[in-house]
């Protein structure tokens, strides 16, 4: 039976490991799938994760089909400038190719209408979510970051599986008419 229902709710305190765990799990497959090995450690690691959620105006979110958690979002909201940023955002194992990551997506932006501008990072390995955030999304490749031309906040010991070479997407929402 299809999805009827996409809809977001905050992550409790007492669920973000599960969260965290969920995360890291869609982050594995999509590198095994692209890279053909597991990785060493978790993607992205548990501090990462944790920079993120305990972030300055972090909103950690499920993302919910039909009331079961299938995903999960944290993004950043900047409520002055309205300039906001996707920093993580999954569909769990097994919830892959059935249209729920777009219609996630599209909560997130009707939940966060007033937004004038998303920003948002992918591995350039990652076609899948390159393919997504341009074709499906709408979002615009602004920068390609690579050894010769470094994210500015990635720290210089990070490595990456595949390398640290990653896109930098742009979406300029519509004014409110």
């Amino acid at each position: 039976m299809p999805v009827q229902d996409v809809t977001l709710v905050p992550v409790a305190p007492d669920e973000i490991a599960a969260f965290k765990r969920d995360l890291q799990a869609a982050f594995a497959l999509a590198v095994i799938d692209e890279l053909g090995e597991q990785p060493e450690g978790p993607i992205p690691d548990d501090a990462d994760i944790d920079k993120s959620i305990n972030g300055p105006n972090a909103r950690i979110l499920h993302v919910l089909a039909d009331g079961v958690s299938i995903g999960g979002a944290v993004v950043v909201i900047d409520a002055e400038n309205r300039m906001n940023r996707l920093d993580l955002f999954f569909v769990k194992v097994g919830h892959h190719g059935q249209g729920l990551g777009r219609r996630a997506w599209f909560a997130i932006e009707v939940l966060f209408a007033e937004t004038e501008a998303w920003e948002t990072a992918t591995p350039y390995f990652e076609k899948r979510n390159i393919h997504f955030y341009v074709n499906v999304c709408g979002f615009h490749i602004v920068e390609f970051w690579n050894d010769h031309h470094r994210d500015p906040n990635m720290s210089a010991s990070a490595d990456m599986p595949g390398g640290n070479d990653m896109f930098r997407f742009i979406k300029r929402m519509k004014p409110a008419q």
